[in-house]
C-alpha cells in the first residue's frame, strides 16, 4: 500500500520538518498515522512527531480518546488533546440557534439561520478542528513550516476525490498532506491489522460504516440507527432532538433525528417533535415569499426596501415571531424602514474607514 506523497514533502521530511498527525479515533487517521510513522523511519526523518486530537465533548464516542491515546503509546509519540474553551459542540450549536434568536428579533437576519452545521458549512471541522490546530502547531513550532497529515480519503467522497496530495496554507506555513489519499476501506483495515492494533468499536461492534461524532450531520441513515442502538449515545440524542424542538430545524436538512429512534424520546417530547415540524412548514413557506433582493449580503442590506416589500417583510416577520413566541422588534412598514436605513449608513461608514487593498 503506497502512500501518496510530492517532491516538497520528501524535501520537508529530509529537512526534518515537524509532523503532525490529526487523528479522530477513526480508522483512517489511525491507519494514516501508522504508515507515516512507518514512512518517516525509513526516510531518516529527525524533526518532532505529534498526534493531535481535536475532542469535541459529548458528541464524541467514548472509545475515541483512548483509541487515539493507544495510537500514541503504540507509536512511542506525545498526544496533544485539544478543546474548545467556550463549550464543545453541543454547546456551539446551542450557542448558534440563541444567536440566530437574537438577530432575528433585531432584524440583523432577514429570516431564521439553522443551527447545525451543513455539509456545505461545516463550522465544526473548520472552527473544532482544522484553525485551533493550525493555531496551536504554528505556536508550537514558531518559524517553522509544518507537516500537517490527515487520513482522507478519494473513496469517502466527490468532493474529497478532487482533493490534491498535499497543499499548503494561506501563510505558508503549514502544509497539509493527505498520504492515504488513494487507499480503499479494505487498504485501512488491513494496515492497522498488521501492526497488530484493533480499529474504533463502532465499526465492528456497533456496525457503522464511519466514526466522527455519535451523531453527524454527515451520517448515513443505517449509521444514526446504529449509534442509537447504543445506551452511550442515548442522553447526547435527546440534547440533539431537543433543540430540533425548540429550533424547529431537522438536524440533517430535511431527516430529523427525533424520527430515527422516537422509542428513546418521551410522549411529551414526541407530541413536541409533531409540533416543530408543523412549525418548520409554515416558516418555510412564509420565508419564500421573501424575494432575493430583500435578503441581506453578508449581513448587510443591499439597499432600501420599497414600500410594498417593507409591508410584506412585516406580515412575514409577525406571522414567525408567533409561530415562536419571540420578542421581535421591527414588525411593521416604519421601523423596517428604519432599521434598513441605519444598516446601510453603517455599513458605509465602515467602508469608508476600510484600508484600500495595497497595490
Amino acid at each position: 500500500m503506497l502512500l501518496a506523497i510530492e517532491p516538497h514533502i520528501r524535501s520537508m521530511i529530509a529537512g526534518g520538518a515537524p509532523v503532525a498527525i490529526g487523528v479522530s479515533g477513526g480508522k483512517d487517521s489511525q491507519a494514516a498515522a501508522l504508515s507515516v510513522f512507518e514512512h518517516l523511519d525509513r526516510a531518516g526523518h529527525t524533526g518532532p512527531r505529534i498526534l493531535v486530537h481535536a475532542d469535541l465533548g459529548t458528541v464524541e464516542w467514548r472509545a475515541s480518546l483512548p483509541v487515539c491515546q493507544e495510537l500514541a503509546d503504540y507509536l512511542g509519540s506525545e498526544l496533544v488533546v485539544l478543546r474548545r474553551r467556550r463549550g464543545d459542540l453541543m454547546d456551539r450549536w446551542e450557542s448558534r440557534w440563541q444567536s440566530s434568536v437574537t438577530r432575528y428579533q433585531d432584524l440583523s437576519t432577514v429570516t431564521l439561520v439553522p443551527c447545525w452545521s451543513t455539509p456545505s458549512m461545516r463550522f465544526c471541522t473548520s472552527e473544532m478542528k482544522t484553525h485551533p490546530i493550525e493555531a496551536m502547531l504554528k505556536r508550537r513550532f514558531p518559524g517553522r513550516t509544518i507537516i500537517n497529515v490527515t487520513g482522507v480519503r478519494r473513496a469517502e467522497s466527490r468532493r474529497r476525490a478532487r482533493l490534491p496530495i498535499a497543499d499548503r496554507s494561506s501563510d505558508g506555513r503549514i502544509r497539509t498532506w493527505r498520504p492515504i489519499l488513494d487507499w480503499s476501506e479494505d487498504d485501512v483495515f488491513a494496515c492497522i491489522a498488521r501492526h497488530g492494533l484493533e480499529p474504533h468499536p463502532a465499526y465492528r461492534q456497533f456496525g457503522m460504516s464511519r466514526v466522527s461524532c455519535r451523531f453527524c450531520i454527515m451520517s448515513s441513515l443505517p449509521d444514526l440507527i446504529a449509534a442509537t442502538r447504543q445506551d452511550e449515545a442515548h442522553a447526547i440524542y435527546r440534547d440533539l432532538v431537543s433543540l430540533e424542538i425548540r429550533s424547529s430545524f431537522a438536524f440533517q436538512g430535511a431527516r430529523w433525528l427525533g424520527d430515527i429512534a422516537p422509542h428513546l424520546l418521551g410522549r411529551r417530547d414526541r407530541e413536541r417533535l409533531a409540533t416543530a415540524k408543523a412549525r418548520a412548514g409554515r416558516r418555510v413557506e412564509l420565508e419564500r415569499r421573501i424575494t432575493p433582493a430583500m435578503l441581506y449580503t453578508r449581513g448587510w442590506p443591499t439597499r432600501m426596501l420599497t414600500d410594498s416589500e417593507a409591508d410584506l417583510l412585516a406580515t412575514v416577520r409577525r406571522e414567525v415571531t408567533d409561530l415562536f413566541g419571540f420578542r421581535s422588534h421591527c414588525l411593521d412598514r416604519e421601523t423596517i424602514h428604519a432599521r434598513y436605513a441605519g444598516l446601510l449608513d453603517e455599513k458605509a461608514r465602515r467602508d469608508e474607514h476600510r484600508p484600500s487593498p495595497s497595490r
